[in-house]
């Protein structure tokens, strides 16, 4: 049997039309300012417009040769005359002629003019040590000895507490509210439904189908194209019909496009004070300015053409060379002459032998049948054994093994759950 009224509404009923708490947080809506907008900025109450003045561009006076010829001679061809200069002859050193091999014995001069002396080792001027360190301990104290006394310093009391486990002699008290409080319910006996035995059809298998049956490939015309021939159009023909997008959007006159006008500029009144506070409160002071110390520029940029002429252009000109063909090596092999046979040493040794296949150890795919009952019995049909229905402590006017604490505002009820005191030992 199903229950119209659920266990919250039966145990929590409502109290009057309690509205829920408003909240306080703002609607997001946004508050345009409805006052009129002026569109004059500090920019342009500030700075007015005044009327700019190209400047007056220099031009260059025309570019007029001089009259007569030019002057080519140099001081260089003046003083300095041309000599035939001769090849200059190799100086290659005398040829040496080859020294036997033997042993040489002989003294050369190094060891004839410096000659080994007897060097007598120089005695070290080191002081001796007289010093010698004391055996008797030293007995004097320091002042840290003397200040600081050593105390017996005591251990803390540690506060731990000890990691033993205490156990009481009490037996446990394993009675939950789920055992206690659910009523165990007889469930009814299910009608076992009987397997109907599989009985095979004695008939043979018909694999025939529908679509072999009633297509057997019967020889037959093609068929023929329905389809009517298209028309012949002049591509730049203009059609003269008139359709429903013409019927339906008709040209309408389109009225031309209002333009705002643009309110005259006004100054504002009064004069604009131009002090900053560094106007106000910077003191000039007298100072020269720094002398360049780089000097002046004289080069003019002037639109002569360029006399591209020189003593090196007019001493060495350029002379006709031909390069050098390339020096390749003469083959010594000779091409082979006769047919190529193709014919490797693999081709020639390798000797075939029959393969034999090998015998496939996969088990056939077919389906296994027999005619033996299949047998369902699992290990949880046998060894199920069913619970009883614990009820929930909520149905429950005052629920087993809890203590009643307060009701909040809204009607609901809290409890709070026993726990078993332990006596400690």
């Amino acid at each position: 049997m199903s229950c119209p009224t659920t266990e919250y509404l039966e145990k929590y009923p409502t109290y009057g039309n309690v509205p829920p708490p408003q909240t306080l947080k703002p609607k997001e809506e946004f508050r345009a300012c409805r006052s009129k907008m002026e569109g004059i900025t500090t920019f342009k109450s500030d700075y007015r417009p005044y009327e700019i003045v190209k400047q007056p561009r220099h031009v260059p006076e025309e570019y007029k040769p001089k009259q007569g010829k030019i002057d080519l001679g140099t001081t260089y061809k003046r003083d300095f005359n041309s000599y035939k200069v001769q090849p200059v002859a190799i100086v290659r050193p005398l040829e040496r002629q080859q020294v036997k091999k033997g042993k040489l014995d002989s003294v050369p001069t190094y060891k004839d003019d410096y000659r080994a002396w007897d060097i007598q080792k120089s005695e070290l001027c080191k002081p001796e040590q007289v010093y010698n360190p004391p055996t008797v301990k030293f007995g004097n104290s320091t002042t840290f000895q003397d200040d600081y006394v050593p105390q017996e310093v005591k251990p803390r009391q540690s506060f731990k507490p000890s990691p033993a486990v205490t156990r009481s002699a009490a037996p446990f008290n394993d009675a939950t509210s789920h055992r206690l409080d659910y009523v165990p319910h007889q469930l009814e006996l299910k009608s076992a439904r009987p397997k109907e035995v599989y009985k095979p059809s004695d008939q043979p298998f018909e694999e025939l189908t529908t679509h072999r049956y009633d297509f057997q490939g019967l020889v037959g015309e093609t068929a023929k194209i329905c389809r009517p021939a298209p028309p012949r159009v002049a591509p730049n023909a203009q059609f003269e019909g008139s359709t429903e997008f013409r019927e339906s959007f008709q040209p309408w006159e389109i009225p031309p496009p209002e333009i705002k006008k643009v309110q005259e500029y006004v100054p504002p009144a009064g004069t604009m004070q131009f002090d900053s506070t560094s106007h106000l409160d910077y003191v000039p002071h007298p100072a020269t300015r720094v002398v360049p110390i780089r000097p002046v520029s004289h080069g003019r940029n002037n639109g002569f053409p360029f006399q591209g002429k020189s003593t090196m252009k007019e001493d060495f000109p350029a002379w006709e060379s031909c390069r050098p063909g390339l020096i390749r090596q003469q083959q010594q092999i000779p091409n082979p002459s006769g047919k190529f046979d193709g014919l490797s040493t693999f081709r020639s040794h390798y000797v075939p032998h029959e393969l034999i296949p090998t015998e496939s150890c996969k088990p056939s795919n077919v389906a296994f049948k027999t005619s033996i009952p299949f047998d369902d019995v699992t290990m949880y049909s046998t060894e199920y054994a069913p619970k009883q229905r614990e009820l929930c402590p909520a149905s429950y006017p005052s629920p087993p093994g809890y203590i009643f604490e307060n009701t909040n505002s809204r009607g609901h009820r809290f409890f709070r759950k026993i726990t078993p005191t332990v006596k400690a030992f």
